[in-house]
């Protein structure tokens, strides 16, 4: 099987470079591995919706059976402990739309053709990822860290996790047809930014650890 697995940065799939046989580097933006029967293909986008949006472009050029976007992400929900990994199956472009004062309009509100939510609905058949928490996604260019607009994208979406890339992601995948999944490891709470909170490490050390499992059953 030939998979594409698409990272914002290199220290998010570090973990999981660790545990299969890497074949070549290509300047740390793109990496060929091995694992069972699997070619690894990664693609290190960099940060952002368009970072990966571009990549995405570049990556699609060739053919892969399936797409993964792995990272880390805030949690707006208590629900999601600290190193939960869990499936992004609804991603929306959460800041794709106007201002009229104090009110939001979406693309809907505008008449116009609304490309702000992206559903999965790629047909995988893989335990481990049916066993994650499916969860609700925004993607942003801002990270939230403000209480007043945290307590406003709450009401207005009531998202579970927030990424930077996400949707991106799965918008490119839906439009060539790739089946894909957007899995993710909390490594925050969505609140005041405050680092010394957050667990980086035991996120990632969960997420490859998952992924390896989704592999092998692949």
């Amino acid at each position: 099987m030939n998979i594409l697995i698409a990272s914002a940065t290199l220290s998010e799939i570090e973990p999981l470079l660790n545990k299969i046989e890497v074949i070549q580097n290509f300047n740390n933006a793109v990496i060929e591995a091995e694992f069972t029967k699997s070619r690894l293909t990664f693609f290190i986008t960099g940060v952002g919706m368009t970072a990966m949006g571009y990549s995405m472009g570049k990556a699609l050029n060739e053919n892969y059976d399936i797409a993964f976007n792995i990272g880390i992400a805030g949690s707006f929900t208590k629900n999601l402990e600290l190193g939960k990994v869990v499936n992004v199956t609804h991603d929306i472009f959460s800041e794709l739309g106007a201002e009229d004062g104090d009110r939001f309009l979406t693309l809907r509100d505008l008449k116009l053709q609304d490309n702000s939510e992206v559903n999965n609905n790629s047909s995988i058949k893989n335990s481990v990822i049916e066993k994650l928490p499916k969860v609700l996604g925004i993607t942003v260019n801002t990270a939230h860290g403000n209480e007043g607009s945290i307590k406003k994208i709450v009401e207005r979406l009531e998202p579970d996790v927030e990424s930077m890339e996400g949707a991106a992601f799965m918008f490119a995948c839906k439009k060539e047809s790739l089946p894909f999944a957007q899995i993710r490891s909390i490594s925050n709470f969505v609140d005041r930014r405050n680092k010394g909170n957050w667990n980086i490490p035991l996120a990632l050390e969960n997420l490859s650890n998952t992924m390896i499992e989704i592999i092998e059953e692949l």
